[in-house]
């Protein structure tokens, strides 16, 4: 390693697996890595300042800087950066299977780590059929793993290199929530390489020595998930420190309720260990980024328009925390109100630019995220059918008013006009079939099947 290369600086959240991987790698390369305080970084806060935008323009975290002024805002290319020969790859081989192992948690391991624990953590609605699938693919990935090192220590070469710390880094949030003690029986060589890595002293110098494999597989709690989901919609996010700024046609009514939402905030921001699970999802490659820019209260765009009987703060909450056939879309067909919102079929116009699933997923992250002060008023569902490198986004959306709600403000329409809209009669049974569809997550598109999906609410 160069001169003070591995020297630097990292911006991260506690608790956030992504950002470990270059804090272990930095345990075994001797690299002087120095985790930015409270006086230099606040998650929410610092991340969407000019300054860190200029640097990292993800405005995600993990990211690194040095004093030479390198700037890397990904977790696997930062851990890279910090390590030395060993973790590398001494050969080219080995480097490229480094390289195979960090590609492989990335887009198999950590979007099932995220359907499985997220729900538990409260941070994600349970969805049955996302739920089955992802146990099957955990099952998949133990086995391939297991297999693999039957008659391996590691899994490149004799020594700990960067695929393991990834890998391993990858797993923790299973293995802490999921993978009990009855599913790790069939899998004894996956555990046996975890438990060694996790309890080598440069592991324990970040993970702490208090890391325990979990006995019993977590559940979800929709009672945690239904009081997260409504401290986000008002402006708040259990375990960190965030206050979205709120459209108002009373400035001194929103002065009032800010005040009111500072105290609980900052309350949320306490290090205390279950109140970071939000936090986690922050950098779920996700699941679940909020990277939108603080800007100054404005005119709500739906100020003008009449008032809708649909109570739609009502509907997502029996959406997020109720059966969605047989409580959230009966509800919404019960109080639908066609006078004064209508319903709009969206198809991405570019299929062909996309390849893997998890970035045509982050894709539609994006797209959310530039629409943070629609949710009031609006509710979608979008889907992602196919898969990696034959894969597309459609969607159903619902809104106050009759025309594409993007035009209401040049906010919205970053994105919008990537896909090709049409609007739907509610009176049609077509519409009714194709909404209930999206609502479930089920069947396919242009011959693709569903894949993943994000509601926007």
């Amino acid at each position: 390693m160069a001169a003070n290369q591995g020297k630097g600086t990292l911006y991260t959240f506690p608790g956030n697996f992504r950002a470990y991987k270059a804090q272990i790698a930095a345990q075994y390369s001797g690299a002087q890595l120095t985790i930015a305080g409270d006086d230099k970084f606040k998650m929410n806060d610092t991340n969407r300042s000019q300054q860190y935008l200029e640097k990292f323009p993800t405005g995600k975290v993990p990211a690194f800087e040095n004093d030479a002024g390198v700037h890397l805002f990904e977790s696997n290319a930062i851990a890279h950066f910090v390590s030395n020969e060993q973790l590398r790859g001494k050969t080219l081989v080995e480097q490229a299977q480094v390289l195979q192992w960090i590609e492989y948690g990335e887009r198999e391991i950590n979007p099932a780590s995220a359907t499985l624990v997220y729900p538990c953590m409260g941070i994600m609605q349970f969805n049955k059929q996302n739920h089955e699938r992802a146990k099957d693919e955990l099952k998949h990935i133990l086995q391939l793993l297991n297999d693999y090192l039957r008659t391996r220590t590691y899994l490149v070469g004799e020594r700990v290199t960067l695929a393991d710390i990834a890998v391993a880094c990858d797993l923790l949030l299973l293995f802490q929530w999921i993978i009990d003690v009855n599913l790790r029986e069939p899998y004894p060589h996956v555990t046996r390489w975890f438990s060694t890595l996790i309890n080598q002293k440069e592991f324990q110098a970040v993970l702490g020595s208090d890391y325990k494999l979990c006995e019993k597989a977590a559940q979800f709690d929709a009672k945690k998930y239904a009081e997260i989901s409504s401290q986000e919609q008002s402006g708040q996010t259990q375990g960190r420190a965030k206050n979205v700024s709120q459209s108002t046609d009373d400035g001194a009514k929103g002065d009032k309720k800010k005040a009111k939402e500072e105290k609980p905030a900052k309350e949320a921001a306490k290090p205390a260990k279950k109140e970071k699970a939000a936090e986690v999802a922050d950098d779920a490659g996700e699941e679940e980024d909020d990277v939108y820019a603080n800007e100054p209260k404005q005119k709500d765009p739906f100020a003008d328009m009449p008032k809708s009987s649909l109570n739609m703060d009502e509907f997502k909450r029996v959406y997020s925390n109720e059966d969605t056939a047989t409580k959230a879309i009966p509800y919404f067909w019960q109080n639908f109100d066609k006078e004064n919102c209508s319903i709009w079929f969206c198809e991405y116009k570019y299929p062909e630019e996309l390849t893997q699933v998890f970035m045509t997923c982050n894709l539609v992250g994006g797209f959310f995220q530039r629409l943070e002060k629609l949710r009031k008023n609006a509710f979608a569902s979008m889907c992602v059918f196919g898969e990696n490198n034959n894969n597309t986004i459609a969607g159903i959306w619902v809104w106050r008013g009759q025309e594409l709600a993007f035009q209401l403000s040049s906010d919205w329409q970053v994105d919008y006009d990537s896909y090709a809209w049409k609007k739907l009669s509610p009176d049609d049974e077509s519409t009714k079939q194709l909404v209930n569809q999206y609502f479930l997550w089920e069947g396919e598109h242009n011959g693709k099947r569903f894949n993943q999906g994000k509601i926007f609410k």
